[in-house]
C-alpha cells in the first residue's frame, strides 16, 4: 500500500487546483485561438478572455488594466522590473538601489547584476526579526536612489515586510518601488492596494499552474513607469514581453485568482487553526521559531530544533511530510540558508532552520502530534 506523505512545502508550490486544471485545458484543446490573431473567432475569443483575466488580476491589487502585462512567473517579473529601470537610472545618474539580504534569489541575482554595470546596492540586514523596518529603508535615501525593491512575505520565514507603509513614503519621493509578491499574492491584498509602482505576481503559489505570473506597473498619475524591454521579438504586453501569450495558462492563473479571492478568509482561518495545532504539538520539543511570529503569515513556519540536523529530520520524516529547508544544496554540502544568515542567527541556526507550509484543505488528516513525537525521539537528552 503507498505511503501518504503530507505535503507540507506550498510555499515552494502548491497543487493546481482541479477546477484550474479543468480551465487550462479546455483552453489548451477547445479554445485554442492565438491572443494575437485577429482574423477569425478563435483569436478573437482568446484575446477577449486574456483581457478579462487582465481585468480581474487589476482590480485585485487596485490596479487599471492596462498596468498589468503577463510573464512567465515572479523571476521574468522581478528581472523585467529591475533590470528594465536600468537604461533610465544610467542615464539620470541615479545608480543606487536599496534592497535587503533577505530577499529570494530572483532579486538579488539581478540586482548583483545590475553592481557589475556600475549600480550601488545597499542590501540591508533585518536583524532576528526578519523584517525590515520602515525607518531603515528610509535612512538609505538618497538623491540618486532610483528604486527600493523590498519582498512582500519572506519564502522562507513568512515574515511580512512593511510594504504598504513604505510606499506610502516613497509616494512623496522620485524614488521607485517594486515589490516581489510571490508570496503574498491573494493572502493579504490590502498590502498590495498601497501605491507600489511595481509588484511581481507567481501563479504556481495560489494553486495555478507553474510558468505563468504578472508583473504590475502601476502609473504615478499619468507618468509611467520607465521601464525598457530586456527582450525583443514582438510589441507584445506593452512592448515590455515580446513572445504569444499563453492564454491557458493566463486563464489558469484568473480562476486561481478568484478561487483564493473567494475563499481567503476560511483559508485565513484554517491555515491560523493548524499554525496552532502544530506549535502546540511542538511543544514537547525544543526548538525555536525563525522570524516574526506577530508579523508573519498563517501558513509558513521556520522552526530550528535544538541539537538536531535539519536533513538527518527530513530524510526521517519523508514517509510522514514533505517539508524543506532553507539551506541551499550544493554538490558536496549544504549551507546555511541566506534569510537566516541575514538575520543574524547562529550558523548552527541558520543551516538547520526547518520550513513547514500548508494549504488547510491538503492537511486535513495531518497529525502533528506524529511529527512531533518524532523530533522527540531524535533530539538528544538534555545533558
Amino acid at each position: 500500500m503507498a505511503v501518504v506523505v503530507t505535503y507540507l512545502d506550498v510555499a515552494a508550490t502548491t497543487r493546481v487546483d482541479p477546477r484550474v486544471a479543468d480551465v487550462v485545458l479546455r483552453w489548451m484543446t477547445e479554445d485554442f485561438g492565438n491572443a494575437g490573431s485577429r482574423t477569425h473567432e478563435y483569436g478573437t475569443r482568446a484575446k477577449k478572455a486574456v483581457q478579462e483575466a487582465r481585468t480581474f488580476l487589476a482590480e485585485t491589487v487596485g490596479a487599471r488594466r492596462e498596468e498589468v502585462i503577463f510573464t512567465s512567473g515572479a523571476t521574468e517579473s522581478n528581472n523585467i522590473a529591475l533590470l528594465g529601470m536600468g537604461p533610465y537610472g544610467a542615464k539620470h545618474q541615479r545608480r543606487h538601489i536599496i534592497s535587503s539580504a533577505i530577499e529570494h534569489k530572483a532579486v538579488i541575482e539581478p540586482l548583483v547584476h545590475m553592481q557589475k554595470k556600475g549600480f550601488e546596492v545597499d542590501f540591508l540586514e533585518p536583524g532576528p526579526s526578519g523584517r525590515v523596518t520602515t525607518e531603515s529603508v528610509l535612512k538609505k535615501l538618497r538623491p540618486d536612489t532610483l528604486l527600493v525593491s523590498l519582498m512582500h512575505v519572506n519564502n522562507e520565514t513568512g515574515v511580512i515586510q512593511p510594504v504598504a507603509e513604505l510606499a506610502e513614503k516613497l509616494r512623496e519621493t522620485p524614488t521607485y518601488f517594486h515589490v516581489d509578491a510571490a508570496q503574498g499574492y491573494g493572502k493579504l491584498p490590502e498590502d498590495l492596494r498601497a501605491p507600489i509602482d511595481l509588484i511581481s505576481i507567481s501563479g504556481h503559489k495560489i494553486g495555478a499552474p507553474k510558468g505563468v505570473g504578472a508583473l504590475v506597473t502601476r502609473r504615478r498619475g499619468w507618468d509611467k513607469a520607465p521601464l525598457e524591454p530586456i527582450m525583443f521579438g514582438g510589441g507584445q504586453e506593452r512592448k515590455l514581453r515580446p513572445g504569444t501569450l499563453p492564454v491557458a495558462l493566463i486563464m489558469g492563473l484568473y480562476e486561481a485568482a478568484k478561487i483564493f479571492q473567494e475563499t481567503r478568509g476560511n483559508w485565513e482561518l484554517e491555515a491560523r487553526a493548524m499554525r496552532e495545532r502544530i506549535l502546540a504539538a511542538l511543544g514537547k520539543t525544543r526548538f525555536q521559531i525563525n522570524g516574526d511570529a506577530e508579523h508573519s503569515v498563517p501558513h509558513i513556519l521556520n522552526v530550528t530544533f535544538d541539537g538536531l540536523n535539519a536533513e538527518a529530520l527530513i530524510v526521517r520524516l519523508k514517509e510522514q511530510v514533505a517539508v524543506a529547508t532553507g539551506s541551499a544544496c550544493t554538490s558536496a554540502s549544504y549551507t546555511p540558508s541566506h534569510v537566516l544568515t541575514a538575520m543574524g542567527l547562529p550558523t548552527e541556526t541558520a543551516t538547520n532552520g526547518l520550513r513547514f507550509s500548508w494549504y488547510p484543505d491538503q492537511v486535513a488528516d495531518f497529525d502533528p502530534e506524529e511529527l512531533a513525537d518524532t523530533v522527540v525521539r531524535m533530539q538528544p537528552a538534555v545533558s
